[in-house]
């Protein structure tokens, strides 16, 4: 009896340790736990943390934006500088030319000095990727010819095609830059 006395006894303290212990533990929970306005000053922080770091986010967008605008226009503008500076050489041939015909130079030397120029002006727009477009003796394309007027073909064969051209119409990278102004046959 007195064992089992004994027994119960350690079991009651043991109970009872394992009591104070859950009881102590609870008041270090509680404190641990941060209080309603400590989790609310918490979640202000960070909202203020993400407003301002989506201000910052908008202000670098908007600045990056006008920095590629800038660009843009800067890049266009210097895209027209190349292309004129580059056709500077052609009009200082032509002034010579005119100054060679003011003189009364060799009228064979000049026509030879004028179609010289002329082909330098020729690889220029091939070099910018500009060519010609072939009408005459061509089926009339709305698409690439400006129709003037309509003649009576000279042959059956020429009916609904373009006859003559009286303005030579080009293409630069596959899109109409001036359309043909030509003649039909009908």
């Amino acid at each position: 009896m007195a064992k089992k006395q004994n027994k119960q006894e350690a079991e009651q303290k043991k109970t009872l340790q394992e009591e104070q212990s859950v009881e102590q533990e609870a008041p270090k929970q509680e404190a641990e736990e941060p209080s309603l306005e400590q989790q609310m000053a918490a979640l202000q922080e960070k909202l203020d943390r993400k407003e301002n770091d989506y201000l910052l986010l908008m202000a670098e967008f908007d600045n990056f934006r006008r920095r590629t605008l800038r660009e843009k226009q800067e890049l266009i503008k210097n895209a027209n500088e190349r292309a004129m500076s580059e056709l500077l050489p052609v009009i200082d041939d032509f002034e010579r030319a005119l100054a060679a015909m003011q003189q009364g130079g060799d009228k064979a030397a000049l026509a030879e000095g004028v179609q010289l120029i002329y082909h330098k002006f020729v690889k220029y727009l091939e070099q910018q990727q500009v060519k010609p477009i072939e009408s005459t003796g061509k089926e009339f394309d709305p698409e690439l010819h400006d129709a003037l007027t309509m003649c009576p073909a000279p042959d059956e064969s020429l009916r609904g095609k373009v006859v003559d051209t009286t303005t030579k119409g080009y293409m630069i990278n596959d899109k109409v830059l001036r359309h043909a102004k030509v003649v039909v046959g009908q």
